[in-house]
């Protein structure tokens, strides 16, 4: 493999591979918690202006993400045509 290849493969590819995912599927669950820890931040700022409202979101949301991350399996490869091998 060329030393640029071997770069992009190590910066793009290899941590995705590492929990048996795609790129694009490993950026979809990476977005998805970004979504998710943006309302937490929201709803946390907004109750640290007014604490009657937002009471519990940010704790709710970041429990939830704290169980999808560490109930998370990867025995299943999805097979898509981004995780194909390249020779």
């Amino acid at each position: 493999m060329h030393h640029s290849q071997s770069t992009l493969h190590r910066v793009f590819i290899s941590h995705p591979e590492s929990v048996n995912e795609s790129y694009f599927g490993h950026m979809r669950f990476a977005l998805s918690f970004a979504g998710l820890l943006a309302v937490a931040a929201v709803a946390a700022l907004i109750h640290a202006v007014i604490p009657a409202l937002c009471e519990t979101t940010a704790s709710q949301i970041i429990k939830r993400l704290h169980h999808r991350m560490t109930h998370r399996t990867h025995s299943d490869p999805v097979e898509t045509p981004d995780s194909a091998p390249v020779s």
